[in-house]
């Protein structure tokens, strides 16, 4: 199987791991359309409050309220039956997409990822993993370790680097993290790797700091590769719901993210923040986070997710 057929059919799979979200969304979505036929005001506040308490965000919310008042008076009569369907469709046209790695015929090589986010999200995690899945379909991969500011997260990431044959650059704790991030991705040009793949410090003393370190990071890799970094994702813990949304605030203020990484979905309700994050910041979601194994960490489809959250099977 070739790479891009590989990644279509991964995207394609059924998403495993939203249970918790999906149970919770319909036994609200029951009781908020029970003994209603017709799609009317009372059904619509009845969906806006379950929309916000299943984590979709308040102004992602009201949007989709207002795309499907919309339709009730384009359309004139919309049974109850089919708001399943008319909200799958409004969901997926709200998800910005964007083209990635696994998309792109001939990616810069060393396609370089800038990892940010902070600590306790599952960010040195997200990392290691994103090496696993690549090299496993043979594509040669250098980690950065620059978030020098934890020991543990270099610690994490060698770890990461011996379990799956990847080279990991490191200096260790209190290092200077631009001084890591260039020697990683001079030795990506210089390895003729596929992708170079940076950790970042994930708590500073100050969002100056934050805002600074990461600005150093991109001046720095910049002298050897003038457009990288090629993408900056930010990684965001989907169990913390709205927390997730303050998060995104601050680190897009810092520094220019061009894609999400949502990780722990697995062991929580609050799976409809996704769909807020994405929709709110207009960043795409690259990556979900569905449970500990590296191949938990899925690529992110739009439809295929809307649709494995709303089935009820």
């Amino acid at each position: 199987m070739g790479f891009f057929d590989f990644f279509k059919k991964e995207k394609q799979a059924p998403v495993q791991g939203l249970e918790k979200s999906r149970e919770s969304f319909f036994s609200r979505m029951g009781k908020a359309i029970a003994g209603k036929s017709t799609v009317d005001d009372d059904v619509l506040d009845q969906l806006e409050e379950v929309l916000v308490s299943s984590d979709v965000g308040i102004d992602t919310t009201l949007r989709i309220i207002d795309r499907i008042k919309e339709r009730v008076a384009r359309e004139k009569y919309l049974s109850t039956a089919e708001l399943d369907r008319i909200l799958r469709e409004e969901i997926i046209s709200l998800l910005p997409t964007s083209q990635s790695f696994e998309d792109t015929a001939e990616p810069p090589k060393p396609y370089v990822i800038m990892v940010v986010g902070v600590n306790g999200v599952g960010k040195t995690t997200t990392v290691g993993k994103l090496a696993s899945r690549f090299h496993a379909i043979g594509k040669k991969v250098v980690l950065g370790a620059a978030d020098t500011f934890r020991a543990a997260a270099v610690e994490q990431l060698k770890l990461w680097g011996q379990r799956t044959g990847v080279s990991v650059i490191a200096r260790g704790q209190d290092a200077d993290p631009s001084a890591v991030a260039f020697d990683a991705v001079s030795e990506g040009v210089k390895s003729g790797a596929d992708l170079v793949i940076i950790d970042t410090a994930g708590r500073l003393h100050t969002k100056v700091n934050l805002m600074n370190e990461l600005s150093k990071i991109r001046r720095v890799i910049q002298k050897v590769i003038p457009d990288a970094p090629h993408e900056v994702l930010l990684v965001l813990d989907g169990s913390t719901g709205q927390n997730a949304i303050i998060q995104a605030k601050e680190f897009t203020k810092a520094t220019e993210v061009s894609a999400l990484a949502v990780t722990k979905l697995d062991g929580t309700a609050r799976g409809g923040v996704v769909i807020g994050i994405s929709d709110q910041f207009k960043i795409p979601v690259r990556y979900i986070g569905v449970g500990e194994k590296p191949e938990d960490l899925r690529p992110f489809d739009a439809k295929n997710f809307v649709e494995s959250f709303f089935s009820r099977a």
